[in-house]
């Protein structure tokens, strides 16, 4: 039991990282002008793709 917990949560941590790295490669690939276009903040969409993913 405690090693299937162990299991599912390195999964669960696995699939976070995942979601993240790809929120973030996404983020990075904007232009200075398209965060300009769409009036935002690097750094904020950044901390707002942590906080949707980790809490």
């Amino acid at each position: 039991m405690l090693f299937d917990n162990l299991l599912t949560r390195a999964r669960q941590s696995a699939a976070k990282r995942k979601q993240y790295k790809r929120l973030v490669a996404e983020i990075d690939g904007f232009s200075g002008r398209d965060l300009a276009d769409m009036r935002a903040d690097r750094s904020e969409m950044l901390f707002q793709a942590y906080k949707q993913v980790y809490g």
